[in-house]
């Protein structure tokens, strides 16, 4: 990755490229998070009725590009609801961070899938 390629860039690039096209008009809050859900949909849809191992994904181009393309789009997404909420990325998932460390203790949950509140 590039110094031209850091997250702040991306997301300006993101914004100037809905300027660019009038869409600022389009993303209000809930048809952006409608589209977070729809491409997450889609991302889905690219192993819906398969279960590929890493490795099997890792050999299949096509699928690694289909999911590669669907990823963007939840990323992009998911950036354009933060900028236009004023939120910092980077900010948001140290918080997350924090607040799942404190719920997923390493030490009690290891080797486990249950829920947080399964351990309360």
């Amino acid at each position: 990755m590039s110094d031209g390629d850091s997250l702040a860039n991306i997301m300006q690039r993101l914004d100037s490229f809905v300027e660019q096209r009038d869409w600022n008009q389009f993303h209000s809050i809930k048809n952006i998070v409608a589209s977070v859900g729809i491409e997450a949909a889609e991302l889905t849809e690219t192993v819906q009725w398969t279960n590929p191992s890493v490795e099997d994904a890792k050999a299949d181009q096509e699928l690694i590009q289909n999911i590669s393309h669907e990823t963007a789009d939840v990323m992009m997404y998911c950036l354009r609801l933060c900028s236009i909420l004023n939120l910092d990325p980077i900010q948001i998932m140290n918080d997350k961070f924090a607040i799942n460390r404190m719920k997923y203790p390493a030490d009690v949950v290891r080797g486990s899938s249950a829920k947080y509140t399964e351990y309360e």
